[in-house]
């Protein structure tokens, strides 16, 4: 009922730039806080960076002055433009929607993208 599609990964050399999309899709009235998560090989996923519906953001302090997360309520959209890449943000990214409110009536919790990698090498 409602799905969350990535886009915008690649690969890079060091310092370069990226810009990450994510699209909420379904009968979707109203979605709370969205997020962008990563997860390197073998380390455990976290966060990066949420934004509110009201448009609060929350970065982790290891992107903090190189990545901006903006949304866009109307698209239902969420972007993370990603400057001065380092080899350490080499990781799978993902979008989450901490919860989401569908023109059904009902509510859908934590619901993932499929995600998209992000490599950062020379």
């Amino acid at each position: 009922q409602v799905q969350l599609v990535e886009s915008g990964g690649g690969l890079v050399q060091p310092g370069a730039s990226l810009r990450l999309s994510c699209a909420a899709s379904g009968s979707i009235f109203s979605i709370w806080t969205m997020g962008w998560y990563r997860q390197a090989p073998g380390k455990q996923r976290e966060l990066v960076a949420s934004i509110t519906n009201e448009g609060s953001t929350n970065d982790a302090d290891s992107v903090k002055g190189r990545f901006t997360m903006s949304r866009d309520n109307a698209k239902n959209t969420v972007y993370l433009q990603m400057n001065s890449l380092k080899p350490e943000d080499t990781a799978v990214y993902y979008c989450n929607v901490d919860r989401v409110w569908l023109r059904t009536m009902v509510w859908r919790y934590d619901v993932w993208g499929q995600g998209t990698q992000v490599t950062v090498s020379s």
